[in-house]
């Protein structure tokens, strides 16, 4: 009996970390598509005021 909590409990264990992989994997993602609509929204803000300025 000990010996399936013990297996069950590593497979769990082993869940755990694939989930937080997943889960860093995600958020790197999803700020690296942040960081991209910034940057190209800055750039349009900035030819909008360079062009009303000019």
């Amino acid at each position: 009996m000990t010996d399936a909590s013990e297996a069950n409990k590593e497979r769990n264990r082993e869940i755990a970390r694939n989930e937080e992989a997943k889960q860093v994997t995600g958020s790197i993602r999803v700020s690296s598509w942040a960081v991209a609509v910034v940057v190209i929204i800055g750039g349009i803000l900035f030819t909008l005021g360079w062009l009303a300025v000019r």
